[in-house]
């Protein structure tokens, strides 16, 4: 796990955050935000909150009393406990892609698979650069709807021993989700010294949180799982064209969100969470890896901290359809500045790629890359005498080299960054071996991976349990066996 150590870059000047806090107080006391689920209604109503049909208005000091009982920075487990996790503070925990429906995998994108899945979270578990695999890494297409969750957090238990994220369809998928961590970390009690799982809860922006997301949520709060409430923001679609609406929009519905946490479960685990960027207004596509991508997530890291609150955003994320270029300086576009931020919790960290419809494996790779040129650049310059090499001035002097100084001959196996996928050989030696580039390169590597991958141990009466609890939901569910995994 990384630790943080440099200064934050903060933009917003005192005035600016003064402005930005009147305007989410606008907005929730003045417009309301709705609430698509009558439990969540019930919480605010019995808090003394106005409420009109699904609609709530807030009192900003109301909501602000809700958001201080959120802990500051809390762990999150993992099977293996060297991989457990701290977040908040400087301390910064990536995962890879979540969500995609597709793949692509060179020059072919197609429907993603149950087999695709299970590669994913094989490679985040094998990449020490991301500290979990994530949840819907991709959508198996392959699997009946209603039970596939149950095979995703089957394999991200077993194929992996990282955190890992849960189900958030409905409140029924949440409770497998929390039933499966019982059972992984030996029962209920495990669950309560620190949450097991962290699970994603978009808002359905502008202004409104949707009943499934809410009942996933509610479940999720009541057993002190930690979640993740995050505003789904594309400026010129789901907010205003205007970055500082949008970061008031953003903070009208994660503080809201926040607070009806609080409300069920005083003190549980959030993440404020942020996914801001604009829309393409020629095309109206979504846009990403943009200045303005950029400028907003900055600015969010600075909010979050006013409020005392761990942080989600950025990512390796771009519009790219192939892994070229663009990709590349995209999700560098989103990265540099979420490290600058200091982000606490990375989603989207590897695998990323055409506006977030697709994993691509290449692009897997491509992300490791430049998380490990990040973190490398991160790590604050450490100065003393030793540092400074006078003995290899003394032993060269003037007008010399210093390829074969002493100091030199000591430190060159450590002394600069080595990277995983760039190629800094001479056009001639290049051109010899094939010339491969930088895509054909990351292909070799990933599947280098997962030949070389191995599967994390776990208890074989545990790993029963588990395929046990599958099959009897999946049959309680209505859908058709399938055959077990192999692991």
């Amino acid at each position: 796990m990384f630790v943080n150590g440099m200064p934050r870059y903060e933009i917003l000047s005192e005035d600016a955050m003064e402005v930005l806090d009147r305007g989410w107080r606008r907005l929730v006391s003045e417009l309301g935000v709705e609430f698509m689920l009558p439990e969540a209604v019930e919480h605010f109503r019995k808090a003394g909150q106005k409420v009109e049909g699904d609609k709530v208005f807030l009192d900003p000091e109301f909501v602000l009393e809700q958001v201080a009982k959120a802990p500051r920075e809390f762990d999150l487990q993992a099977r293996n406990p060297d991989n457990s996790v701290h977040i908040g503070g400087d301390h910064m925990v990536f995962a890879g892609v979540y969500g995609p429906p597709f793949v692509r995998d060179g020059d072919v994108r197609r429907d993603a698979t149950m087999a695709d899945f299970e590669n994913f979270v094989r490679l985040a578990q094998s990449f020490p650069e991301l500290d979990s695999p994530g949840g819907t890494i991709v959508e198996p297409n392959d699997r009946p709807l209603d039970s596939r969750h149950l095979d995703m957090v089957y394999a991200l238990q077993t194929l992996s021993d990282k955190p890992y994220m849960g189900s958030v369809i409905s409140a029924e998928n949440a409770r497998d989700t929390i039933a499966m961590g019982e059972i992984a970390f030996g029962g209920a009690e495990a669950l309560e010294r620190a949450p097991v799982s962290i699970s994603l809860i978009n808002c359905n922006s502008p202004l409104r949180w949707d009943d499934r997301m809410l009942s996933a949520q509610l479940e999720y709060n009541r057993r002190n799982q930690a979640v993740v409430l995050t505003p789904f923001l594309l400026m010129g679609a789901m907010s205003p064209v205007s970055i500082p609406a949008t970061l008031v929009q953003q903070m009208a519905e994660a503080l809201s969100g926040i607070a009806l946490a609080q409300l069920v479960q005083p003190g549980c685990p959030v993440v404020f969470g942020s996914f801001l960027s604009n829309t393409d207004m020629q095309s109206g596509s979504p846009s990403f890896g943009t200045p303005e991508s950029a400028i907003g997530l900055l600015c969010t890291g600075q909010i979050a901290r006013r409020f005392g609150l761990p942080f989600r955003s950025g990512g390796g994320l771009n519009a790219s359809q192939t892994v070229d270029a663009q990709a590349a300086y995209e999700a560098l576009m989103t990265l540099l500045p979420t490290f600058l931020a200091g982000t606490n919790f990375v989603m989207h960290a590897a695998g990323w790629l055409e506006g977030g419809l697709v994993s691509c494996y290449e692009k897997f790779i491509v992300d490791i890359e430049l998380l490990r040129m990040l973190k490398h650049e991160f790590t604050p310059l450490e100065v003393t005498e030793e540092s400074l090499a006078f003995d290899a001035h003394q032993e060269v002097g003037s007008g010399g080299h210093f390829l074969g100084a002493a100091h030199t001959l000591m430190h060159f196996r450590e002394c600069f960054y080595r990277p995983l996928l760039s190629s800094t050989e001479n056009f001639d030696r290049w051109t010899k071996k094939g010339g491969a580039d930088a895509t054909e390169r990351a292909a070799r590597i990933w599947r280098e991976k997962l030949e070389a991958y191995e599967q994390p141990p776990i208890d074989d009466a545990v790993r029963t349990e588990l395929r046990d609890y599958v099959s009897r939901r999946r049959a309680e569910l209505g859908d058709e066996p399938v055959e077990q995994p192999a692991f």
